[in-house]
């Protein structure tokens, strides 16, 4: 349903009336730097060009009603005075998060609103389409209600949203990717300053391909907030022996120096984690910017190594599908992308060997699982705007 005449169609039929206004926001996949972005590191992220759409429309009262296209209609409603964080556990929490973020922020939203939603990424398996449904939200609230704010507070306030309104501890990655993307690029992010770049990523001849593990997951309801108060935890044991804000602020051999001052062996190899994944993210620009994607590739599967043996956040199945993947001749790299316990692996292959990379990572996952893998073939999209129509 990117097909927007097909969505105002939607519209109406759910709401009554036509949309003022359709937005969109993509997906992202994060190619190197994960669980990074709360601890002051760096990211290497790229927007999709699939992603979450939005139709909205103003009312004449303060009433909120939240459609989706994919749950037949179902109409979610709610007003402008009930907006509470971390009370709500239906979908539209999201985009209510946004609304209230934006309130707190002091934007005046002087009506309430219908909107209707469509995506077309799966949700729960970390491509961001939560960030994708908040993001949307955001340019709409600004588009609507003449509001001036840069694309960049709008991913700020959206992951205010999710922090504080949905309840997710996530960092500012998949925000900021989903409305600061460019086409054919990743966005390579420093957290920490939200200094960022755009680096060239139009592969001669590779290409992206996602696997979908077919294993879902919730954040809020894993050990991802867990993972950031261990991580927290290891923190302030280093601030007793060395001046630092971040744990990402932290070189490798500093880190090797002071190690032992994390007294909890979990939170010490979560810490190992964050420090060298920064360092890799780090590396990954560089030899990108070298133009040699095997060193790129020989760094994603390092990342792999360590989410699933000191950050923990792999699982069976996304071990079996890298596995896989690494004994695939033609594939440069591959690694579990997001926040874990499930979801999607993103795999640099050479576009001669993609057919058989998916026959061969179909058969064995199936054989190994009993799960029938999904795959997805992307290439880096712009980040949120308003569609014309």
């Amino acid at each position: 349903m990117r097909d927007t005449n097909k969505l105002i169609e939607k519209f109406i039929k759910t709401f009554g009336e036509e949309p003022e206004l359709v937005t969109f926001a993509p997906g992202r996949v994060n190619l190197i730097g994960e669980h990074t972005d709360y601890n002051g590191g760096h990211v290497f992220p790229c927007a999709l060009t699939r992603g979450v759409s939005c139709a909205a429309r103003r009312r004449g009262d303060r009433k909120l009603r939240f459609a989706s296209a994919d749950l037949r209609g179902k109409i979610i409603t709610t007003d402008l005075d009930s907006l509470s964080p971390l009370t709500r556990r239906l979908w539209s929490a999201y985009p209510e998060g946004v609304i209230h973020a934006f309130l707190e922020a002091g934007f005046f939203i002087d009506s309430g609103a219908d909107f209707l939603f469509y995506g077309d990424i799966p949700s729960g398996v970390g491509l961001s389409s939560s960030a994708a449904l908040e993001v949307a939200t955001g340019v709409m609230l600004r588009e609507m209600f003449g509001l001036r704010l840069s694309s960049e507070r709008i991913a700020l306030l959206c992951q205010r949203a999710e922090n504080r309104y949905v309840g997710v501890s996530c960092g500012v990655m998949d925000q900021f990717a989903s409305a600061m993307g460019r086409a054919d690029h990743a966005v390579f992010l420093d957290t920490a300053t939200l200094r960022f770049d755009y680096a060239p990523l139009a592969m001669e001849n590779a290409e992206i391909v996602i696997v979908d593990s077919k294993v879902k997951h919730s954040l809020a309801g894993s050990a991802y907030n867990d993972r950031r108060r261990e991580c927290e935890q290891a923190l302030e044991a280093i601030k007793t022996v060395l001046d630092t804000d971040a744990l990402c602020h932290i070189t490798p051999d500093q880190f090797e120096a002071v190690k032992d001052v994390i007294a909890d062996p979990v939170c010490r190899k979560r810490a190992k984690h964050a420090v060298y994944e920064n360092a890799r993210t780090v590396a990954a620009l560089e030899a990108l910017e070298k133009n040699d994607i095997f060193e790129f590739g020989r760094l994603m599967n390092e990342s792999h190594i360590s989410l699933r043996d000191d950050y923990e956040v792999s699982c069976a199945e996304l071990d079996i599908l890298t596995e896989l993947a690494w004994g695939i001749p033609g594939v440069i790299g591959a690694r579990m992308t997001g926040g874990g316990f499930g979801g999607c692996m993103v795999s640099i292959v050479e576009k001669s060997a993609v057919g058989g990379f998916t026959e061969s990572v179909a058969a064995g996952y199936e054989a190994k699982t009993g799960l029938k893998p999904s795959f997805i073939r992307v290439r880096p999209g712009d980040g949120a705007r308003k569609l014309a129509f």
